[in-house]
């Protein structure tokens, strides 16, 4: 309401004038290009991002996600888009979104990451890009909050975190193990472990994804027990 009533500030570097101004704006466009975390944990596909996680990319991603800032989306969505076309080639493509957690979707009040893939499907399909979204991953058991967890810590948190779930809100897509590239959606990639959990799910129905995109994937390299925040 706030973003709709006063004069805008940038997310990325509080500059006035705009939601994102020009110089945060190419920084979150960035280069699309493979990213991975180092090491990267076992059954992680490859992984795409927009660009990398730098503090104004995540001074904008925290906005959105965390602060309410929902207006925030299409640019973020329009940076996810990029990552998933870069990707992808010339193919079609299903989005396949990673669930919020039950706590965090409560105390934010939507999902974050399933809107930008709507979004980011709505962009591709503007540019005669086939895109689909496809939001059948669900969280079948709690999990504890990420943040300060080392890669192993992260891993055992979300082993066997999430599974497919179709019905009259997740239907199984038409062209379930079809022609498109199956992408996994997230805003960031910091560990992999999120990314790896939901392709283990995935497989576990006979659909392995082709590749994931994020938004941003973090600079740093994340090694076995190191201690991550983000």
């Amino acid at each position: 309401m706030l973003d709709l009533i006063l004069p805008p500030r940038c997310a990325g570097c509080d500059a006035p004038g705009s939601l994102v101004c020009p110089r945060c704006a190419a920084e979150l466009h960035g280069t699309p290009a493979r990213r991975m975390p180092d090491p990267a944990p076992p059954g992680l596909p490859e992984c795409w991002s927009a660009a990398e996680y730098t503090p104004a990319v995540r001074r904008a991603v925290i906005a959105y996600k965390e602060r309410g800032r929902t207006v925030l989306a299409p640019p973020l969505a329009g940076a996810l888009a990029l990552a998933v076309a870069t990707a992808a080639g010339e193919r079609p493509v299903l989005l396949v979104p990673v669930p919020s957690a039950r706590p965090a979707h409560r105390r934010r009040g939507h999902d974050p990451v399933a809107r930008l893939a709507e979004l980011a499907a709505g962009c591709l399909r503007q540019a005669g890009w086939p895109a689909t979204v496809a939001r059948v991953l669900a969280q079948r058991r709690r999990v504890a909050d990420q943040a300060g967890l080392s890669s192993l810590q992260r891993a055992a948190n979300l082993s066997t975190a999430f599974s497919v779930t179709v019905g009259r809100n997740a239907p199984v897509p038409r062209s379930w193990g079809g022609t498109e590239a199956v992408v996994l959606v997230d805003d960031i990639v910091t560990t992999g472990a999120t990314l790896a959990e939901a392709a283990r799910a995935m497989r576990e129905v006979g659909v392995t994804p082709s590749f994931a995109a994020t938004v941003a994937a973090t600079r740093r390299r994340v090694r076995t027990g190191e201690r991550d925040g983000g």
